[in-house]
């Protein structure tokens, strides 16, 4: 609790005291008989100014600025009336109360933030920079791309870059979610935020700060809540009319039944002001943006950034789930998973051998994974006349025979006849001075979890799961089937995703949403054109993670259904919260406005209204913990 909330604590336990106290006098001692009106009145307004001077300054202060309709007002106007007709107890339980909700307010709102500010931890305070053979404690942003900096055991790594020195584990659960720590040595690369827990890491600084994971992190978490949902906004304008017109209402409640008819002025103006209090919209303006704020809170508890509660909404009305292939569904990763020779002559790791030399100066994803499965060292000094085909593959002379290694069209041109292939995966063909040696199948691994997760989604009721590729027709065949994908499109261009995205938004029923899941810096386009993009963050280009509206940041997609059943959950609580308040004011209201409600209940259809309402926002908040556990096998 802040400084300022125990502060709020203190005044309202102080008046609830004097309150009670000054109740029994009043109504059980009868030493209140005989007493002139003015000495209860300061009797009553002591404890009143003491709990409400911030209401009544706010409300002169706003209405000073032109800002006359608000919870200030409304709880100012109303107080003082009814201090105005002498019911002085009721108006210091009104303002008592009143403040007791916006103290549980201030508290919710602030264990929500607190969800999401926690990432703020993992700004960086500083960096050790290797110079002249020395470390320099310097600003994060002094560092330039190419210097050295040294990170010890419990502390942030500041920038992102490669490990040249060392060996450790990195704590990254402020970043992804995940509590097991990860494993890092030399070679490899280590993103901004993490915590090294032991060992001391020399590394190379890969970008600047400005450009690091953590500053585009932060930069995510401050914007998260400027991007509002269509209730949200629903809500702002409908408080903005709402308010005015409950004012002129309680006025005409408190004059024209005395004016017209006679009535008792002092029970119709106690009428108005039970109109007032009823009308107050604080459970609304407060329970809708924060059943969105800890949604936003819950999703970044298990390593997921929403970058506005717009987004949270979207995802909660999804129809369709769009995947690129690879890097989202398959791992990016190719491995050679099949070996097929087609003469007795020659064995399997002699093939291997000769393609690992045809595409030994080669940086294509492929020829590395041919190079990977061979192992071994290249004595070059056997090859000459090399040359890269784009497309096709490579032309090279080993020991002075011609050596092709590459696709169907490349031993087209050379003139070798193949043997026909039933794989379904990329296919490297060998020939050597013009005899076909055989093939290499390469593989591009499919993710453990991607099956899983499209099983999962099916379960939520999404109906339609696509995936969209650049390669062949039965490479997307055997993947969609093995993961249980119900529609594909194959040898598409950045620009073919982009129309076919368009064309499954416009299908789309009921106004359901669709959402595209992918990773690649081509990606972006698509990303920004459907109505939700996923990027998956920690391998995925800066391009996608920038273009899309939700960032995973570990790369898991079985968070993709976590994220729609939390966003689900936050709609839901969000309606839950309108239609209750909404209901029981609408009911007081029209009570208090034939006099049939007391202020008592008033307080109830505000104060005790906002903190049920304030009370089910939170559950949003812990749906991370009940997401986590059930997204577990």
């Amino acid at each position: 609790m802040t400084k300022k909330q125990k502060k709020i604590l203190t005044r309202i336990i102080i008046s609830f005291v004097i309150l009670v106290i000054l109740l029994i006098i009043e109504n059980f001692t009868g030493l209140f008989e005989g007493v002139h009106w003015a000495i209860r009145l300061i009797l009553y307004l002591i404890p009143y100014i003491i709990i409400g001077y911030d209401i009544l300054w706010k409300a002169v202060r706003n209405i000073s600025h032109g800002h006359v309709f608000d919870e200030n007002f409304l709880m100012a106007v109303a107080t003082v009336a009814a201090f105005g007709i002498a019911e002085y107890s009721e108006a210091l339980a009104v303002m008592v109360f009143y403040q007791t909700g916006e103290l549980f307010q201030s508290y919710a709102v602030g264990k929500s933030r607190q969800s999401i500010t926690e990432m703020m931890d993992i700004a960086p305070e500083y960096a050790n920079l290797v110079k002249d053979g020395s470390i320099e404690e310097v600003d994060p942003d002094e560092v330039q791309i190419g210097d050295i900096i040294v990170v010890k055991a419990g502390e942030k790594v500041p920038l992102d870059g490669r490990v040249i020195e060392g060996e450790s584990y990195i704590d990254t659960k402020a970043l992804t979610g995940e509590s097991v720590p990860r494993h890092i040595k030399t070679g490899d690369d280590i993103i901004s935020g993490c915590v090294n827990q032991n060992g001391i890491l020399k590394v190379e600084v890969t970008k600047e700060y400005d450009d690091s994971t953590v500053a585009r992190i932060l930069e995510l978490v401050e914007n998260a809540s400027s991007q509002k949902a269509r209730v949200e906004k629903f809500i702002t304008r409908f408080a903005k009319y709402y308010t005015p017109v409950v004012t002129i209402g309680a006025v005409i409640l408190a004059s024209f039944p005395p004016l017209l008819l006679g009535a008792n002025f002092n029970t119709w103006v106690h009428n108005a002001c039970i109109f007032l209090i009823v009308s107050c919209p604080c459970a609304l303006v407060i329970s809708v943006p924060l059943g969105f704020f800890g949604g936003i809170g819950a999703a970044s508890k298990i390593g997921v950034l929403v970058k506005g509660s717009n987004y949270l909404e979207a995802v909660a009305e999804l129809g369709s789930v769009v995947f690129d292939k690879t890097g989202t569904l398959t791992k990016g990763e190719f491995k050679v998973s099949g070996i097929v020779c087609s003469e007795d002559s020659i064995s399997e790791n002699e093939l291997l051998e000769i393609a690992a030399y045809g595409e030994a100066y080669s940086n294509h994803p492929i020829a590395l994974s041919v190079m990977e499965a061979y192992g071994k060292d290249i004595v070059f000094d056997r090859l000459s006349d090399n040359e890269e085909i784009s497309g096709k593959g490579t032309r090279v002379k080993i020991d002075g025979k011609l050596l092709l290694v590459g696709n169907k069209a490349l031993m087209e041109e050379g003139g070798t006849k193949m043997e026909k292939s039933d794989e379904n995966d990329t296919i490297v063909h060998i020939s050597l001075d013009g005899n076909y040696l055989g093939y290499l199948v390469i593989s591009d691994m499919i993710k453990e979890s991607s099956a899983e997760t499209v099983k999962r989604l099916k379960d939520k009721g999404i109906k339609r799961t696509v995936m969209l590729t650049g390669d062949h027709e039965a490479i997307a065949e055997k993947v969609a089937k093995e993961i249980g994908i119900s529609d594909y499109y194959a040898s598409l261009l950045p620009q073919d995703k982009v129309r076919l995205i368009g064309e499954l938004i416009e299908s789309e029923e009921n106004g359901k949403k669709v959402a595209f899941v992918g990773d690649g810096i081509n990606d972006a386009p698509v990303l920004m054109r459907a109505d939700v993009g996923l990027a998956m963050g920690s391998l995925g280009s800066d391009a996608a993670i920038e273009a899309a509206d939700i960032v995973i940041m570990d790369d898991n997609i079985l968070k993709i259904p976590r994220v729609i059943e939390i966003g689900r959950k936050t709609m839901s609580i969000v309606k839950q919260n309108i239609v209750f308040a909404l209901s029981v004011k609408a009911l007081v209201l029209i009570m208090g406005a034939f006099g049939q409600a007391t202020m008592w209940e008033a307080v109830f259809a505000d104060v005790g209204v906002s903190v049920i309402a304030i009370l089910n926002s939170m559950r949003a908040l812990h749906q991370a913990g009940k997401s986590s556990s059930s997204g577990q096998k």
